[in-house]
């Protein structure tokens, strides 16, 4: 019998609550304990623990069945995965900041400023919309 490959991430916010509730579920996995794979011993199921921005393209590459990860990360990557079900775990905010000797009054602002960030599609799309050129 093939194994159910689910992939969620080695360490960070997800990757306790990703495991409790796999637990919940009646799958016992160990927590990886540093290892990239583990299996459960009550189902046939393998647990990948990946960088959360290397879970889409696991996933799309069908490495994986599936993922446990944020959808900014899924958002920014532009993979070609679905979206199954929001979990109620592991929010997200994503946010602008300035120095502190600067004024801001509106997102106009931020009109052909540079904009460090880990996220360049993401804020592309935003300031996008908002018809502003970064």
């Amino acid at each position: 019998m093939e194994k159910l490959k689910i992939a969620i991430q080695k360490s960070g916010r997800l990757s306790e609550k990703s495991l409790q509730l796999l637990n919940e579920c009646g799958i016992k996995v160990s927590n990886g304990d540093r290892k990239l794979r583990t299996e459960a011993r009550n189902f046939p199921m393998e647990i990948l623990f990946l960088r959360d921005d290397d879970i889409p393209q696991y996933v799309e590459n069908g490495v994986a069945d599936i993922g446990i990860l944020g959808e900014n990360e899924v958002w920014e990557k532009e993979k070609d995965v679905d979206e199954i079900e929001k979990l109620g775990f592991g929010n997200c905010r994503l946010s602008l900041a300035i120095p502190k000797d600067e004024v801001y009054t509106n997102l106009d602002y931020f009109h052909g400023k540079r904009i460090a960030t880990s996220y360049p599609k993401i804020l592309k799309k935003y300031f996008g919309v908002k018809g502003i050129d970064v």
